[in-house]
C-alpha cells in the first residue's frame, strides 16, 4: 500500500468508507495489541498520522517538567506524557502487523518514515529513508497546517527557550492546538476507518482530549 494514499486519506478524509480494503500478511503474525482484521488505507493514515503527532506531545509535556512553574500544568503535562506514550506503541505494533513503515518525529519536528524491518537510531531516519507522498518533502511531511496541530521548529524552539509563567502559557496554547488537531484527525478515522482497534483508540483520543482542552483552557485562565 502507498505511503501517499494513506498520507492523502488521513488529511483529506475523502474518497469511499472502505478504500484499499485489505487482510494482514500472512507472514506478520498478529500481536495482541494488533489483533487480525480487515483494515483499510485510512486506517494505515490514522496511525502513520497519529505516531509523530503523539510523538511531539510527548516531547512538548517533557519540557514541561523542567520549564513549568504551575504545579497543574507539570500534572497535565506528565499526564499526557503516560497517556500517549502507550498509544505511540499500540499503533506502531498495527503497523508492524500490517507492514507498513513506521514513522517517527525527527529532530526537525517532521514525521519520517521507516520501512519495515529497518531501525534507526533516535528520532527520524538516517538520510535516504524517507518516503515521500502528499505535503512531503525530502525530509519528510511538511508539519503545521498539512498535520493538524503540529507544531514547527519556530514553536518548539520559543518552548525550550521559555520557562516559568511564560512557559506555561505557551504550553497550554500550543497543546490547546495540538489537541484539537488530534482530535481533527481522530474524527477522520471514526468515520472512515474500518480496522476496530483503529476506531476505538481515535474516540478515545477525541473524548478524552477534549477534555483536556477544557481544563487547559480553564488552566490558562487561573494564569
Amino acid at each position: 500500500m502507498a505511503v501517499a494514499t494513506a498520507i492523502g486519506a488521513l488529511l483529506t478524509g475523502c474518497g469511499p468508507s472502505d478504500p484499499g480494503t485489505t487482510q494482514e500478511p500472512g507472514a506478520a503474525s498478529p500481536t495482541a495489541s494488533a489483533p487480525a482484521g480487515k483494515h483499510n488505507a485510512q486506517d494505515v493514515a490514522f496511525a502513520q498520522g497519529m505516531i509523530p503527532h503523539h510523538e511531539q506531545a510527548v516531547v512538548m509535556s517533557e519540557l514541561a517538567a523542567t520549564r513549568a512553574s504551575s504545579p497543574q500544568v507539570k500534572a497535565l503535562a506528565k499526564r499526557i506524557e503516560k497517556a500517549q506514550e502507550p498509544e505511540i506503541a499500540e499503533m506502531t505494533a498495527w503497523l508492524k502487523a500490517w507492514g507498513e513503515p513506521v514513522p517517527s518525529l525527527g529532530h526537525d519536528m517532521a514525521p519520517h518514515m521507516e520501512e519495515p524491518g529497518e531501525h534507526s537510531p533516535g528520532h527520524g531516519m538516517t538520510p535516504g529513508h524517507t518516503m515521500p507522498g502528499p505535503h512531503m518533502t525530502s525530509h519528510g511531511m511538511t508539519p503545521g497546517p498539512h498535520m493538524p496541530g503540529m507544531m514547527d521548529n519556530e514553536d518548539m524552539d520559543g518552548m525550550r527557550h521559555a520557562s516559568g509563567a511564560g512557559f506555561d502559557r505557551m504550553f497550554l496554547q500550543m497543546m490547546i492546538r495540538h489537541h484539537a488537531g488530534a482530535i481533527e484527525m481522530a474524527k477522520v478515522e471514526t468515520k472512515k476507518g474500518i480496522y476496530p482497534p483503529a476506531k476505538s483508540l481515535a474516540a478515545h483520543i477525541a473524548t478524552s482530549q477534549a477534555a483536556e482542552i477544557t481544563q487547559m483552557r480553564a488552566l490558562l485562565k487561573s494564569l
